[in-house]
């Protein structure tokens, strides 16, 4: 078990010193030398994990490359030590765009440290560090009202924004706030008291409450739980269960459930490194031995049998936005919630939070570094615990599905009730025979293209031919669609994930009912037609670009619609001012601009067959 170290981070607006007070911290202790940081790092009973062992290591190596070489590299994480207590900071920056780093650092920490500039009191980027403090489970802040000297140490000052700031702590759900007025660059009040200085100040150093401040769970669950991270079977006699514990302690004996398949068996061995143990705790890297062979994959959870995990696949959650392109309801997402990972969806925003009053706003998507609740669905039911009970099960991030890109982090609040009374109704008959009745393979034939490119054309022309074949088809056109379905729906970005999104769920249900059903739809960002492949089983999407300059386009446009997006009479248009992102690989190119429609439907057929 980690034993006698604390994790912190300091954070607050640009220029209030954060950097400074981190180099005064590690001048003034002097600990930061590389025999007694690679003592510390072999110390298993100060670093539970090899991962941490690891990672504290290769920042020894990096302290010293900055040291020898005489230059300052960006290191997020620091280590230094005092009598008392090992400490691990994070220094995170103070600019708007890069409050992603700074939630990354609070899910990691147990306190922080909340530097002001004495001279500028409150800022908003003072109160959104707060906010995503709160959110991610932070309750004990140091209010360290920095640069003192410059305002004279007024106690006036330093009462007034401490008076501010307990205001809008409270209001938010911080109720353990320690105020101490500081100087950075000169160490007053920072390792040792300045009663020359501050004659008025009586309460603790930054460095004395930091020795001293207890270490609170971050979660309030109490029973044992582990997610796998991966199963370990070096030989026919071992098969093991490998993750770090997240909650609760476990022993040799302990009846145990695993989620989500309900599958229960006893602990028949605990190993932690080389060592058999007989109990393992909270942050402890451990592999599990089972007494009975049950099937367990990498994502599961194994809780003790009296508290067992719950699972669901629909969600309340806080959201914090960290992308540059923002967030569109129903566009799919990677999700990775703890070891587990799958696609997700934003089903609705449900409102997003005001940094300044904390007042819930409607929202129909959330910019960078904004904070929101929104309903969250996965793709297939997932073990997990609400974050305040259980940060490690409970924390998840979005990943963009194209680029790989990290654009949300979040918290569950619970899962959704809707969710326990919705269940998937077996049918007799299948897709397989509706096939087989209609003597046809099902397809979702996706035409994607500009407006005036030909989809429209092209897929009548296919349908009315395939009809003639005695096939049984459906035609959804993009066009006709809103006058029904989506009727509701304008085509601002979000708008067209949803028009997308809606289209894909009915090609589905057509495709399954045994029908060959042609989809023409601009369709024009790459995300929203690979989430309407993702519906589809191998081999059943058939994506067919229909292709030609926007020129030509224009010149067919008998509805006069490009003609409205360049008088600025139509907004959004695609090619004009909305882009249109053309397929990469699609299953077909078709170049309207150098055939005729009855060759274009020539090569259509060619491919088909």
């Amino acid at each position: 078990m980690i034993v006698d170290l604390l994790r912190f981070m300091t954070c607050g607006s640009v220029d209030d010193g954060k950097s400074t007070l981190i180099g005064r911290l590690l001048f003034e202790t002097k600990k930061v030398y590389d025999d007694q940081l690679r003592a510390l790092a072999s110390d298993s009973k100060a670093f539970g994990t090899q991962g941490e062992k690891l990672d504290f290591a290769l920042l020894v190596d990096g302290l010293q490359a900055e040291r020898e070489q005489g230059i300052t590299i960006d290191v997020a994480y620091r280590f230094f030590a005092t009598d008392r207590r090992r400490l691990i900071v994070a220094d995170t920056p103070g600019h708007e765009q890069y409050t992603r780093n700074m939630a990354t650092a609070a899910s990691t920490v147990d306190v922080a440290i909340l530097l002001v500039d004495a001279r500028k009191g409150i800022l908003v980027q003072t109160r959104r560090h707060s906010r995503i403090a709160r959110l991610m489970g932070i309750r004990s802040v140091v209010l360290a009202v920095n640069k003192m000297d410059l305002v004279e140490w007024s106690k006036e000052r330093f009462e007034t924004i401490v008076a501010e700031y307990r205001v809008f702590a409270e209001s938010i759900g911080i109720d353990d706030v320690t105020a101490i007025p500081i100087s950075a660059l000169m160490g007053e009040n920072i390792i040792a008291p300045a009663p020359d200085t501050v004659p008025w100040y009586q309460g603790p150093t930054l460095l004395g409450w930091l020795e001293h401040i207890p270490v609170r769970p971050r979660g309030t669950r109490q029973g044992f739980a582990m997610p796998v991270q991966w199963v370990s079977r070096p030989n026919a006699d071992f098969r093991g269960f490998a993750g770090r514990i997240s909650s609760g302690t476990v022993q040799v004996g302990d009846r145990v459930r695993v989620s989500p398949s309900g599958q229960e068996s006893t602990i028949a061995r605990l190993v932690g490194g080389n060592a058999d143990l007989s109990e393992a705790s909270q942050g402890q890297s451990v592999t599990l031995v089972l007494a009975d062979e049950i099937d367990i994959s990498r994502g599961d959870v194994i809780a003790a049998k009296q508290e067992p995990i719950l699972h669901s696949s629909q969600f309340d959650a806080d959201l914090i936005w960290m992308h540059e392109h923002h967030l569109l309801s129903g566009r799919p997402y990677l999700i990775q919630l703890h070891r587990k990972t799958a696609v997700a969806q934003i089903t609705d925003i449900k409102y997003r939070v005001d940094i300044n009053s904390g007042s819930h706003l409607a929202a129909k998507t959330l910019e960078m570094n904004e904070i929101g609740t929104v309903n969250l669905s996965i793709d297939r039911t997932v073990p997990f615990a609400p974050y305040q009970e259980d940060p490690g099960l409970g924390a998840f991030i979005l990943i963009d599905r194209l680029t790989n890109e990290t654009v949300g982090a979040g918290m569950i609040r619970h899962a959704l009730r809707r969710d326990d009374n919705i269940h998937t109704q077996a049918l007799t008959i299948t897709k397989t025979e509706r096939s087989a009745l209609k003597m046809q393979t099902p397809r979702c034939l996706w035409f994607t293209g500009l407006s005036g490119s030909g989809k429209s054309t092209m897929a009548n022309l296919l349908e009315q031919r395939l009809f003639a074949e005695g096939k049984h088809t459906y035609l959804l056109d993009g066009d006709n669609i809103r006058h029904g379905l989506n009727r509701d729906l304008g085509f601002t970005e979000a708008d067209r994930v949803e028009n997308i999104r809606r289209v894909a769920e009915v090609a589905k249900l057509m495709v399954d009912a045994g029908l060959i059903v042609l989809v023409s739809f601009i369709s024009p960002f790459r995300e929203d037609r690979a989430m309407a492949r993702s519906h589809f089983d191998e081999g059943e999407f058939f994506e067919i670009f229909v292709d030609a300059p926007l020129a030509i386009c224009e010149g067919r446009d008998t509805k006069g619609l490009y003609a409205k997006a360049r008088r600025g009479d139509l907004k959004n248009f695609t090619g004009i001012d909305s882009p249109y992102e053309a397929p990469e690989t699609p299953e077909l190119h078709l170049h309207t601009d150098r055939l005729t429609p009855d060759e274009t439907l020539h090569v259509l057929l060619a491919s088909l067959r």
